[in-house]
């Protein structure tokens, strides 16, 4: 997940600075650009090598072992590995260094007292069941694609996904907006999912 997240913030224009593993993570203050993505995901994909290579590769970069990239100062933060990865010391180093938004990309990457955290310093937070949904969307898609008989190209696909995204983060802010400055994503992706299930049993009869 992190490999195509770097990959998209490429395609936005964003400027990735940090990759890890079990082993700790690297900083790269040029930016992981295209090519120093292709070398990542041919150490890790192809020869199942650690991180800790790419510093050895580009010397600008280096490599901090036994620690994870929330100690590096960024705008954004992605976790995009396991549960409960992002705890609340190492969101409070995130907010501390002036970091301003959060997107899980894993299923509850964030524990619970990270969390409040983030509510109370009022970051951007962008639960999982909001901007992780790609994958079970895009599985959507696949489906639809095999109900139909039809094949549609990955420009194709990308776009659909765009809309259902789009539609999300429209959801979350009709359903989570507390104030003009701010959204609570949390709330609002709570409320979206209860009014979208209660919309379905009421639209077949259940209630």
């Amino acid at each position: 997940v992190a490999q195509y997240t770097i990959e998209k913030l490429l395609h936005l224009g964003a400027k990735p600075m940090t990759a890890s593993d079990s082993k700790g993570y690297i900083f790269d203050p040029d930016g992981i650009d295209a090519e120093k993505l292709a070398f990542i995901q041919e150490l890790k994909n192809v020869r199942r090598g650690r991180i800790s290579e790419y510093a050895d590769k580009y010397p600008n970069a280096t490599f901090n072992p036994g620690k994870t990239p929330w100690n590096a100062k960024v705008d954004l933060a992605f976790p995009c590995a396991t549960q409960n990865e992002l705890p609340a010391n190492d969101m409070q180093t995130l907010i501390d260094n002036g970091c301003i938004g959060v997107f899980e990309g894993a299923n509850m990457p964030t524990t619970e007292d990270a969390l409040h955290l983030a509510k109370k310093h009022k970051l951007m937070f962008s639960p999982g069941k909001a901007s992780n949904a790609g994958g079970v969307a895009t599985s959507g898609l696949e489906m639809t694609q095999n109900s139909i008989r039809m094949n549609w190209s990955r420009e194709e696909v990308d776009q659909k996904l765009k809309g259902i995204m789009v539609s999300i983060q429209e959801n979350c802010v009709k359903y989570g907006r507390v104030d003009d400055t701010y959204v609570d994503y949390v709330k609002g992706a709570n409320i979206a999912g209860f009014v979208k299930v209660a919309e379905a049993m009421i639209a077949q009869g259940h209630v």
